[in-house]
């Protein structure tokens, strides 16, 4: 598994001042993509424990609210179990800050997956552009859902954020 880039103070990707990662590798190739730098499995640097403990790491100041993971696509067959490996270490170190994932995959063909014992906000379906609206908040179309993983898996149904 690869990952493209790590962004250790980053005010875009979920609410305050993050830890960003952003995966390597892609199939959805939506058009319009704001990262087809992240579609090719074979590109970026290898992800590995140090990558993780460097992550873990960033996120230990005190500014950092949590960790967003997206790429590329982080929850693919090739990304998914360092992306639940790295979820599973962030939120055993720091069990009061966030994590949010941005997937193309959908929620209902993920709730069974482990790592989403670890998520607090799923951004879940694939970018369309002909949906883009630059108004939404953490989403690129409309056709996306800002979910709220945790009221979702105690109420076992997708239950979006506030």
């Amino acid at each position: 598994m690869r990952y493209h880039k790590i962004r250790k103070m980053d005010i875009s990707n979920g609410p305050g001042v993050r830890v960003s990662i952003f995966m390597q590798g892609c199939t959805f190739n939506c058009k319009e993509c704001f990262n087809p730098e992240t579609h090719d499995f074979d590109g970026g640097k290898e992800f590995d424990e140090q990558t993780i403990s460097h992550v873990l790491e960033l996120c230990e100041n005190e500014n950092i609210e949590g960790l967003s993971i997206l790429g590329g696509e982080p929850l693919h067959p090739k990304n998914i179990e360092g992306s639940t490996k790295l979820a599973k270490k962030f939120k055993e170190k720091f069990p009061n800050k966030t994590l949010w994932i941005w997937t193309g995959f959908l929620f209902e063909n993920l709730k069974e997956k482990e790592i989403m014992k670890y998520i607090d906000v799923l951004v879940d379906g694939q970018y369309v552009d002909e949906l883009k609206n630059p108004k939404l908040k953490w989403k690129g179309s409309s056709n996306q859902r800002v979910i709220d993983i945790p009221k979702s898996l105690n109420a076992n149904e997708m239950v979006l954020l506030d």
